[in-house]
């Protein structure tokens, strides 16, 4: 039987990917998002992903969305926390609501999904937790201390729940990506991009999703079992740790 995974953010940008490549590994995929409707409706029709609606901000509401999704598909076995928002600003000019839907999101939200399914996957001695935090936890950013402390966070909660899930067959592990081509950075000046971002990367280039899916599609086969606690650097070589 296709084992089940729940991908947040899952119907656009490096989420979308990453499902689509679990879909192509057998397994039985749902996506979550929170707000682009037509995006996600196009997503199902063109890939047979179903697709499910909640704030990953929102306890609650994730608890029902996750019971929506094990009654349609069967317990979810290995969960992808990919969904995040940006609210830039610089420190002095960063607004405490800024910061709060960021952190409620980027890191709470990990909190969030994956606490509602944690007993699951400690009962049946299984699980795959992959968090997808940033190459800007790992060095920081500037105008990003909101970001930076969330994807950070996700980190830790990576390590902590590691540990605690080792005993119980649950592996726990994370991917920071770097500069990705997806639709949002594509969106960036043409001169900014190729002037300013691509010169930081060594290998001269911006990532594909594809490449952090299969950096995924790995973490959650049985062939990574004897992984858990790592984070893999997914950034062309721009940052070392």
């Amino acid at each position: 039987m296709s084992k089940v995974a729940l991908v947040t953010g899952g119907s656009r940008g490096i989420g979308a990917a990453i499902s689509v490549a679990l879909k192509d590994a057998g397994y039985k995929v749902a996506a979550n998002f929170a707000g682009n409707d037509e995006a996600a409706a196009a997503f199902t029709k063109e890939t047979g992903i179903p697709t499910y609606k909640w704030s990953v901000a929102d306890y609650d509401a994730c608890a029902e969305g996750i019971k929506k999704v094990e009654a349609d598909l069967g317990p979810v076995e290995v969960l992808v926390n990919n969904a995040g928002i940006t609210r830039d600003a610089m420190f002095h000019k960063m607004t405490p609501q800024q910061w709060k839907e960021v952190i409620d999101t980027n890191l709470s939200g990990v909190f969030n999904m994956t606490h509602p399914i944690w007993s699951g996957m400690r009962d049946r001695k299984f699980g795959r937790v992959i968090n997808i935090s940033s190459i800007n936890g790992q060095k920081g950013q500037a105008g990003q201390s909101n970001y930076s402390a969330a994807k950070a966070g996700d980190l830790g909660i990576t390590k902590a729940l590691a540990q605690e899930g080792a005993r119980a067959g649950i592996t726990v592990n994370a991917i920071c990506p770097g500069y990705i081509g997806t639709e949002m950075v594509r969106a960036i000046d043409e001169k900014v991009l190729n002037e300013r971002i691509i010169p930081q990367i060594p290998v001269g280039r911006l990532g594909e999703p594809d490449e952090i899916a299969r950096c995924v599609v790995f973490l959650a086969s049985d062939d990574a079992g004897f992984i858990t606690g790592s984070t893999i650097s997914a950034n062309g070589g721009q940052f070392f740790v």
